[in-house]
This record gives C-alpha cells, sequence and structure tokens, in this order.
C-alpha cells in the first residue's frame, strides 16, 4: 500500500520534541502503532530498525509515529532516564491523534527500556490499547547476576573455544573467577526487606496487571536483555499473577540479538507484528 512519511514537531513540558508519521494512503482501520525507541538511542533505531519497521507496517495499512524523547535525537531539552518519560509518552500519544485523525487507539510497541517504561505507562492511558514488548529492561542486580551465572558463564565454560584460549594464556582466569564469584554473590544477596519503593520488575508486573488490553512480548535468544526478562519474571510471584490475564502471546527468535540485527530478523518482527495488530 502506497503512504507517506512527514516530519513535525510537538510540543512537552516547554521542549520540542521530533516526530516521524508513516501515514498509508488508505488506513485499514482506527488503529496506529507508536514506535517508542528504546534509550540511547533516537527515532531511526539501530541499523535503521525503527524506520524500516515503520515503513513495513504503513505499508500493510496502519499509520506509525516514532519520536524522539526530550534530549535525545532532534528533540530540545535535557536527556533523561526511560523512568521519567510519562510526559513525553502522553504527548507522543495526544499528537498522533491530531496529526493521523483516523486513529482512535494506539498500540505502542517498544524494545528494552522503551518497552519498560511504556508497560509502566500504558494502563494510565485509556488510548493505548495494546503492548508490544521487545526484550524488556528489567535490570536489577540480583537479576543481571543470576542471568550472567546462568546464562554467561555456563554455556562459556562449555565451549572448547574458552578452554583453547584458557590454555593458550589468552584468558585471565583470575579475572573470570572473579567476575563469576562476585555475580554469585551477588545471586545470593537476599533484597534489602527495608526499602519501600517497589523495584522496576514489580513497577512492570503491575503495570501488567492493570493494563487489560492484548500484550506482545518479543524475544531475543542471544540477548542477555531478554534472559535477564525471563528468569525475573519466573521467580516473581506478582509477575505469574499478571501474566494469567488474557491475550498474552509470545514470539521468539532464539539466534537473534537484542536488536534484531539482520534483515531475517527485522523482516520476522515486522511480520509478528502484522499479525498481531491485525488480529483483535
Amino acid at each position: 500500500m502506497n503512504y507517506t512519511e512527514r516530519a513535525f514537531t510537538f510540543s512537552c513540558a516547554g521542549e520540542t520534541l521530533v516526530g516521524v508519521l508513516a501515514m498509508p494512503e488508505k488506513p485499514r482501520n482506527q488503529r496506529g502503532v507508536l514506535i517508542v525507541v528504546g534509550g540511547p538511542q533516537y527515532r531511526v533505531g539501530s541499523h535503521r530498525q525503527f524506520l524500516l519497521l515503520s515503513r513495513r507496517l504503513a505499508e500493510a495499512g496502519m499509520p506509525v509515529l516514532r519520536y524522539d524523547y526530550r534530549g535525545m535525537g532532534d528533540s530540545s531539552g535535557d536527556i533523561r532516564t526511560f523512568e521519567a518519560v510519562t510526559e513525553d509518552l502522553r504527548a507522543a500519544v495526544d499528537v498522533f491523534s491530531k496529526e493521523a485523525p483516523s486513529v482512535k487507539e494506539v498500540a505502542i510497541w517498544g524494545l528494552c527500556d522503551a518497552a519498560s517504561a511504556a508497560l509502566m505507562y500504558a494502563a494510565d492511558d485509556k488510548r493505548v490499547c495494546a503492548l508490544a514488548l521487545a526484550n524488556p529492561w528489567v535490570r536489577t542486580a540480583e537479576g543481571y547476576a543470576n542471568a550472567m551465572v546462568k546464562h554467561y558463564y555456563g554455556s562459556r565454560f562449555m565451549q572448547w573455544d574458552f578452554w583453547r584460549k584458557l590454555l593458550s594464556g589468552q584468558v585471565n582466569v583470575f579475572a573470570s573467577l572473579c567476575g563469576l564469584l562476585g555475580n554469585l554473590r551477588a545471586r545470593a544477596a537476599k533484597k534489602d526487606k527495608a526499602t519501600a519503593s517497589m523495584s522496576l520488575p514489580d513497577r512492570m508486573g503491575s503495570g501488567l496487571q492493570r493494563f487489560s488490553g492484548p500484550v506482545m512480548f518479543l524475544l531475543s535468544g542471544e540477548d542477555l536483555t531478554a534472559q535477564e526478562f525471563e528468569e525475573t519474571i519466573k521467580s516473581s510471584p506478582l509477575w505469574q499473577r499478571a501474566l494469567e490475564r488474557p491475550a498474552v502471546e509470545w514470539r521468539r527468535l532464539d539466534a537473534a540479538t537484542h536488536t534484531f540485527s539482520s534483515s531475517v530478523w527485522r523482516d520476522q518482527v515486522a511480520d509478528w507484528t502484522i499479525e498481531w495488530v491485525t488480529s483483535w
């Protein structure tokens, strides 16, 4: 389907944000996709990931908006973390329906900490109808240690290349052992029960519990962030309860990297996204 692309600016808390709207000639319905960028990067994405995804979705008849947070890319303001982009998300949803009047419902597609931000935001904005979450960021010291011990050190010690380098003196044994022991200590450490605030994974899980729309998780098999996410939710009663909700789907590319860096992986993600967005 034919589509046009148009750049424009919009306001957020006194700053100027830059967005790009891909608009199909004949939108297939009243649903649009807002691509939220994981940081620190801008609206094009690594190896043009978000630009290419946007164009594939627009070709399939979906209006798509991608944009830069305050302080990133071409947008003005101070750089901020993903935990401080609520105003940016709301401003983007606001302007989406203004610039694309056919859009009445917004599905958010987010990678890494953008997926985390979307989970914590979506339930508070009734215009958000669905979430596509790629390799969500749940980083805690304990979770990172678990993932490193299970997925990095475990597989590393099974590789002949590691032992060849070890025997030839190319591996710093002391540094490797220190890293492993440090992660084992962090893995065994108990969380501080006195803390009054919820952890990042719990805030995300709580957001999922409160959100009623369809959710699709996209996971890369060769990505420590995705592995950490999987390990974290397995051991979280809150997440297990949240995942009992209906309309949760899983897609996994076992050989893919964090940003789906090959054209084959990017195309598969785009195909899954189109199939999912048009399935309800």
